[in-house]
């Protein structure tokens, strides 16, 4: 069994004596011995912010790969190793299938395998399901933003337009042209069959499928 340590400060609180990489290693220190054990390696992160997930952080991910079962994880807080609910959570569910003990000393000891681990996953779980839905609502608000500023979003570029330098959507003159020519002969009775073949004689191939999705998108835009 090995016992590893791990502290983390940002660029913007390395000053702050409360949270220094000097404190945060006596305090690991002190917990292992007061438990019996031996920290065999601290593994420091220097400059690193906590948004970014610990398996991307390069001490981390050299403490994620120098795990075995029956190993300990000691840290002084929840966030020197975690500040997003959905790392911790995906974190420690693969720490308990490998077996490893993860002790949190502000929150009392070994999260994965005492009385308290069951809380800890429950309030992570909520806090996690909050910022999934947190994200999804950022996500959208943007989509919708960029959408009504006319902003290529990604995906096939609708047939009628082009990705502009700017990265904005502009028109396409002779596919405008097509749809335009594709509207009259709907509104004159025609066939998506014939609207095909008249449009592929333009030189404008499109499934019969892809054509209705034109001609509804088109007409949803200038209503």
């Amino acid at each position: 069994m090995a016992v590893y340590g791990y502290a983390r400060v940002s660029t913007s609180r390395q000053a702050d004596e409360g949270e220094s990489l000097d404190v945060q290693q006596r305090t690991m220190a002190g917990y292992a011995l007061m438990h019996g054990l031996s920290v065999d390696r601290m593994f420091v992160e220097r400059g690193v912010s906590g948004s970014t997930p610990l398996a991307e952080r390069p001490q981390g991910a050299a403490l994620l790969a120098a795990l075995k079962p029956g190993d300990v994880v000691v840290t002084a807080k929840l966030d020197r190793m975690f500040r997003s609910a959905l790392d911790a959570l995906d974190v420690l569910a693969k720490l308990k299938a490998r077996d490893v003990s993860l002790h949190m000393i502000d929150l009392g000891g070994d999260v994965t395998g005492n009385g308290i681990s069951k809380l800890v996953f429950t309030i992570l779980s909520a806090v996690a399901e909050a910022e999934r839905d947190r994200i999804r609502e950022r996500v959208s608000q943007v989509k919708e933003d960029q959408r009504g500023r006319g902003r290529y979003l990604g995906g096939k570029v609708p047939f009628g337009y082009r990705v502009g330098t700017d990265g904005g959507l502009v028109e396409h003159p002779e596919e405008r042209q097509a749809i335009s020519t594709a509207h009259n002969m709907r509104r004159d009775g025609a066939t998506l069959r014939a609207i095909q073949a008249e449009l592929e004689a333009q030189g404008h191939r499109l499934s019969l499928g892809a054509l209705h999705r034109v001609l509804h998108e088109d007409q949803r835009e200038t209503a």
